[in-house]
């Protein structure tokens, strides 16, 4: 999936890898030997803390707008601090366990699904105690070889068509945030989900932002600019405040572009460890309480399990085989991330697919993470001044990065082979029409047992492919048989 050796409009080319390392950090975080420089990882750390930043406004909107059963919500400044622990906690381990430029934080989706299934039929301690287990049990998964087999399983072209899907899914998420694309209301009454800007034209000083952002971007990616997609990012935070100060501008979403007037804030740690494991089993009953935690699981093991695959592709860290080496210490850090989240009832932390921000601008190692998670530590005393960048300079990053996914893996799928080039196509196509990983992974995996069954060639399938087919099926039946 690497645009950055395969596309004419890459960005900057790495140094040829190999080389001997320079210096202790170096030789600790092998950036010569993957073809990096210090100066890249950096900026790549900059790059993905700024295209992921929303989260920080994002997570503690979404869980402090619902009530648990007993009428609680949680506190929003809390939950600020909450986030931003978790994912600076999360990310320096990935970065130093883990050795990939790949970000954690709160996971949206899973966020959601806290707040609105869990939280309301029972205390918010306990809704966190099933994220906990959950992440234990990704720890299980992992520390016994179950996960990591389950990945190795995935046919190449499989895995191509996972991160084209992923490259999609950052494009939708980036022209949404962006208010470039937005959804038509139900009560319009009409099929088409989505539509150009509001009402179907694009109008608002926060759009020309977006757009001119998304030019920018390409265009220095063309001309092949070192740091590219952070001089964008930079460039139009700037534009946009200039904007602010001398115009009427309605809204800019989450974030408006305004240098704050205090940019020091005490963090503060009141939800960290309010967890009660098995609390929630007591309020719904055993059957349902583990049904809840598999739900939880399956949404962060397979979201992760895309991002890691997608990002790890980008960043041409795969083997021969098309494996990461070294994977079962990204997908332990993982695990603890999701547990880790629970802890401090942030939601489960899971791998981020803004990452490729960071890949984009030619990060190959983890001290791009413990760059990104360096700032977000920052980001605990520093909130005002993380939230200031809005959406609109940030999601050009996410455009432009799709593309280059998937100029550099289409032409990697096996077109030919119609078993494993309509499941690639299906995972990545539902991806962004569901606006899910999970739900774009599950349906190509179930199309791929399905469709090698009925040419003859089950036995080409692994056994974990049919497994994981087999949970995925049962998944979306559970609404069907009253078990969700």
């Amino acid at each position: 999936m690497s645009p950055m050796a395969t596309v004419s409009v890459e960005g900057p080319q790495p140094p040829a890898s190999g080389q001997q390392p320079q210096n202790h950090l170096d030789r600790f975080f092998k950036i010569s030997e993957r073809g990096s420089t210090v100066a890249r990882e950096v900026r790549g750390g900059f790059a993905t803390f700024f295209a992921m930043a929303y989260i920080i406004v994002l997570n503690p909107i979404i869980l402090g707008s619902a009530k648990d059963m007993y009428g609680h919500q949680l506190d929003t400044g809390q939950l600020v601090t909450a986030t931003v622990l978790t994912a600076a906690f999360s990310t320096l381990l990935m970065g130093v366990i883990g050795n990939v430029p790949i970000a954690l934080a709160a996971g949206l989706g899973v966020n959601t699904v806290v707040a609105l299934q869990l939280a309301p039929r029972m205390s918010w301690p306990d809704a966190m105690g099933m994220v906990v287990l959950a992440g234990f049990i990704v720890m299980l998964l992992v520390a016994t070889g179950l996960r990591e087999r389950v990945m190795n399983a995935v046919p190449r072209s499989l895995r191509k068509g996972i991160a084209i899907g992923i490259g999609l899914f950052i494009m939708l998420i980036g022209l949404v945030d962006s208010g470039f694309v937005s959804r038509i209301p139900d009560i319009a009454k009409t099929t088409v989900p989505l539509q150009l800007g509001m009402g179907g034209h694009l109008d608002g000083w926060p759009v020309l932002v977006f757009v001119l952002g998304t030019l920018l971007t390409l265009a220095l990616i063309i001309r092949k600019v070192p740091g590219a997609i952070l001089i964008s990012i930079v460039a139009m935070t700037i534009v946009a405040m200039v904007i602010d100060a001398v115009a009427t501008v309605p809204s800019w979403g989450l974030t408006t572009p305004q240098w704050p007037g205090n940019p020091v804030a005490s963090p503060d740690f009141g939800l960290v460890g309010e967890v009660s494991l098995f609390g929630g089993f007591g309020k719904v009953g055993y059957l349902t309480g583990v049904l809840f935690v598999f739900t939880v699981l399956l949404s962060c093991f397979f979201d992760a399990m895309g991002t890691i695959l997608g990002v790890g592709d980008e960043a041409k860290l795969m083997d021969k085989d098309g494996n990461l080496p070294g994977i079962n210490k990204v997908l332990f850090v993982d695990g603890i991330a999701v547990a880790a989240g629970g802890s401090t009832s942030s939601s489960a932390a899971t791998c981020f697919v803004e990452s490729t921000a960071g890949v984009g601008e030619g990060a190959r190692t983890g001290l791009a993470s413990v760059v990104t998670g360096a700032l977000f530590s920052a980001a605990l005393f520093l909130t005002p001044i993380a939230t200031m960048v809005p959406s609109q300079a940030a999601t050009p990053a996410l455009v432009a990065v799709g593309f280059l996914i998937l100029a550099g893996s289409v032409r990697d799928i096996d077109w030919n082979d119609f078993t494993v080039a309509v499941p690639a196509f299906l995972a990545m196509v539902m991806m962004p029409f569901t606006y899910s990983i999970t739900n774009g992974i599950g349906i190509g995996f179930i199309a791929f047992s399905v469709l090698r069954l009925a040419a003859g060639r089950g036995r080409e399938v692994p056994v974990a492919m049919y497994v994981v087919s087999a949970v995925f099926v049962f998944y979306y039946a559970m609404p069907a048989l009253g078990l969700a």
